[in-house]
């Protein structure tokens, strides 16, 4: 009982201190964007770290090297999602399997969505709904993950404990939208749905929570 108040007490605390957090970089952002505005010059914002990548199309006709990469990211059914830290090595397999997922930047609202609504965690090897911060705890307390928003901060921020909290998580199962798809055989920047999307996945995760 005494380690369920603890946790719950640290939960709370935490809480806070993201969302105090994520304001004070929401307002930097505007201010250093108004700063550039000012100045007649254009701000640039940093490189995105994190992806989440959804899978749009089925098995058929997929080449092995691509199918491959799929089964690697645990892209193994159609609307199937994962998050990916963003760097050289996954920007390349992004690459290859490109014509079958679609992804983009979430936001935290989007990473948050989707922990609390379709999170599932591997535990032993099975999927388990997760349905209190103990079992989060129980499983990643050793990297200062002891709740839902520890969590949620830990993706969004693609922290130095990102592999472990991602590991934890089982690849979402996700709905097909509401209206479905145009055409998964164009790029999104063809009016299609395949490819970057950049900031619109987070429209389209909303559609298929």
């Amino acid at each position: 009982m005494k380690l369920l108040k603890d946790i719950q007490s640290k939960a709370f605390k935490r809480a806070e201190k993201y969302e105090k957090e994520y304001h004070e970089q929401e307002q930097k952002l505007v201010e250093l964007k108004q700063k550039a505005l000012k100045e007649g010059s254009f701000y640039r914002e940093p490189e995105p770290k994190l992806a989440f990548i959804i899978r749009i199309r089925g098995i058929v006709g997929v080449p092995p090297k691509p199918r491959k990469i799929l089964q690697l990211l645990r892209l193994r059914r159609i609307y199937s999602g994962v998050f990916v830290r963003l760097n050289k090595s996954s920007q390349r397999m992004l690459h290859f399997i490109d014509p079958y997922v679609t992804w983009g930047y979430p936001d935290v609202e989007t990473v948050r969505a989707l922990i609390y609504k379709r999170g599932h965690a591997r535990v032993h090897h099975q999927r388990k709904i997760i349905d209190s911060n103990e079992m989060i705890y129980d499983k990643l307390q050793k990297y200062d993950i002891v709740c839902m928003e520890d969590l949620v901060h830990e993706i969004y921020t693609v922290g130095k404990n990102f592999k472990h909290a991602n590991s934890f998580l089982w690849a979402f199962k996700l709905k097909p939208p509401v209206g479905g798809f145009s055409t998964v055989k164009k790029s999104f920047v063809n009016k299609g749905e395949h490819g970057n999307r950049e900031q619109y996945i987070n429209t389209l995760v909303k559609k298929m929570i």
